[in-house]
């Protein structure tokens, strides 16, 4: 073992929820911090670094947060890099504990949202995307009816139909897919399945785009432990469900995202340049991989990305989709959570959402849609303005993933339960055995703070 792998040894999330304003965001960070540490069986005592990771809130919201989990005076980054906000605060966790740093980081990403279409908080300064809205303009042109979100990945599949011959049937059938892998996973905000007729007759957001081809706005909190491999070593008990970060790269964008081209403005680049090199640290290729959580804030971002992520070669995305070769049964299965069109996007969460899935598939947790034979999973989590990050997991020992049962889950999860196929709220007692025991938060000790259950 390389003296700096990294691995994930606990994972937890809420389940993702319509931004209703009824849980408050220490709540749903709590809650989320709570199960990783019960997964990974360790008390914060044992935490050395705090990553917190979110868009909307103000500064230190990430303190306000781990408070609850004690007040051990360690360092607490809040971190804020779009969409791709929780695999930023992941790949900065495991620098830290690749640098010798940090021996034990917990990784909390949450997000409370308001309804409706993604808004900038700040009008009396430039937004970050305006030279590319007006690459956008200059190219495109702008509808000011239209959410700009929609605008910028929907040109990209307009683009993407013009060269390639693709129909707008092959970006509805990626939505079909990915609502049907909804209705087995428990946290997904909606879990609904529809047919590829009512997908392409929900209302028009943008040409090709759908309703039901969009991800929605949402509430919801996910969380990581990740620990260095001396951590690992001097704790043998965690061996059994550590995943390793096989390989990890985090990119921004290149002078290809002014090229005139809408699929390059949406970062088709630096998705690429991350994929490539993740795939070569962790010395795989992408024949070695059979399941993908995959950025599909919409449809057409999932098309252009799997020729991104070297997955098809350059325009043979929607011949894949059109082949069955993105569910079951398939080539590889792509967002099996029903990726972000299905499980919601609260922002600072998606990514570590990502990284709980993965994790789940590649211990062999995810019993009701475990991809059979997996050998490696990719990630991919993409911001626009821009960052991408994409990391690889798998076994320690190399070996495939293997059906674990549920009861046998319940016995090594530390929650009493298999957290892939279950989502429950926290307990007073889950509570107890995860905070600090020396310096816990005098809220917690009062119980002023009540968790509600968010299931």
């Amino acid at each position: 073992m390389a003296s700096n792998n990294v691995y994930v040894v606990g994972v937890g999330m809420t389940k993702f929820i319509k931004p209703r304003g009824q849980v408050d965001y220490p709540e749903m960070g709590f809650e989320a911090g709570v199960k990783a540490l019960l997964d990974a069986g360790l008390n914060y005592d044992d935490v050395d670094q705090g990553v917190a990771c979110y868009c909307y809130g103000d500064s230190t919201c990430g303190q306000r947060v781990f408070y609850q989990l004690g007040l051990t005076g360690i360092p607490i980054y809040n971190v804020n890099n779009n969409c791709a906000t929780g695999s930023s605060g992941l790949h900065m966790a495991r620098t830290f504990l690749q640098s010798g740093t940090s021996h034990c980081a917990l990784i909390i990403g949450f997000e409370k949202m308001s309804s409706g279409s993604l808004k900038s908080n700040f009008s009396d300064r430039e937004a970050p995307l305006t030279k590319m809205a007006k690459m956008m303009y200059t190219t495109r042109g702008i509808d000011p009816k239209a959410p700009s979100a929609a605008q910028f990945f929907g040109n990209a599949g307009r683009e993407y139909i013009e060269k390639y011959g693709a129909s707008k049937a092959d970006f509805a059938e990626i939505a079909r897919v990915n609502h049907e892998h909804s209705q087995r996973n428990p946290y997904s905000q909606f879990r609904d399945v529809y047919t590829l007729d009512q997908i392409m007759a929900s209302p028009s957001v943008y040409d090709p785009l759908t309703k039901l081809q969009c991800c929605p706005t949402s509430d919801g909190a996910a969380a990581a432990v990740l620990v260095s491999q001396h951590f690992l070593d001097t704790h043998p008990e965690l061996k059994q469900n550590a995943v390793l970060i096989a390989g990890q790269a985090m990119t921004t964008d290149s002078p290809d995202v002014f090229n005139r081209s809408a699929i390059s403005l949406i970062g088709f680049e630096m998705s690429q340049s991350a994929a490539q090199k993740a795939l070569a640290q962790a010395n795989l290729t992408p024949a070695d991989i059979s399941v993908v959580e995959l950025h599909d804030c919409f449809s057409a971002n999932e098309m252009v990305t799997i020729e991104a992520l070297g997955l098809c070669g350059p325009g043979e995305a929607y011949k894949l989709v059109r082949n069955g070769d993105i569910t079951y049964g398939g080539k590889y299965v792509i967002n099996p959570s029903g990726g972000l069109i299905s499980k919601g996007h609260p922002l600072g969460a998606t990514g570590l959402a990502q990284c709980a899935e993965l994790v789940w598939h590649v211990r062999g947790w995810a019993n009701n849609r475990l991809v059979p034979g997996t050998k490696a999973a990719l990630q991919h989590n993409l911001g626009l303005g821009g960052t991408a990050v994409v990391t690889v997991y798998r076994r320690p020992d190399g070996e495939v993933a293997e059906k674990v049962s549920d009861e046998e889950v319940a016995r090594r999860s530390g929650c009493g339960y298999n957290p892939a196929v279950e989502a429950r709220g926290i307990s007073e007692e889950d509570k107890r055995k995860v905070c600090s025991r020396s310096k816990s938060s005098r809220w917690m000790e009062k119980d002023e703070l009540k968790v509600k259950s968010n299931i």
